[in-house]
């Protein structure tokens, strides 16, 4: 997508407004299911071997905090994209 500094090994979290973790990945792992979804709701796909960080979650409406870090504090640029699935 022509980033440059991008985070080599990002991970990804879901706090609900409570402080509970929802969720978390580190390494989507090329999951078929996940496939299927990025296909569905038109994102890019990943690589098979990639370490981005991917999540599917169930979310009731409310307020929740997404937080993406780097493994072992690595620092760089990310984007994060959300979907709603239908």
């Amino acid at each position: 997508l022509g980033l440059s500094g991008t985070l080599a090994d990002p991970k990804i979290e879901i706090i609900a407004e409570s402080g509970a973790k929802l969720g978390e990945n580190d390494n989507w792992g090329d999951s078929a299911a996940l496939i299927r979804t990025f296909n569905q709701v038109g994102a890019f796909p990943f690589t098979g071997s990639s370490k981005d960080a991917a999540l599917q979650v169930a979310l009731p409406p409310g307020a929740y905090t997404v937080i993406v870090s780097g493994v072992g504090d690595a620092t760089g640029t990310v984007l994060a994209e959300i979907y709603e699935i239908p």
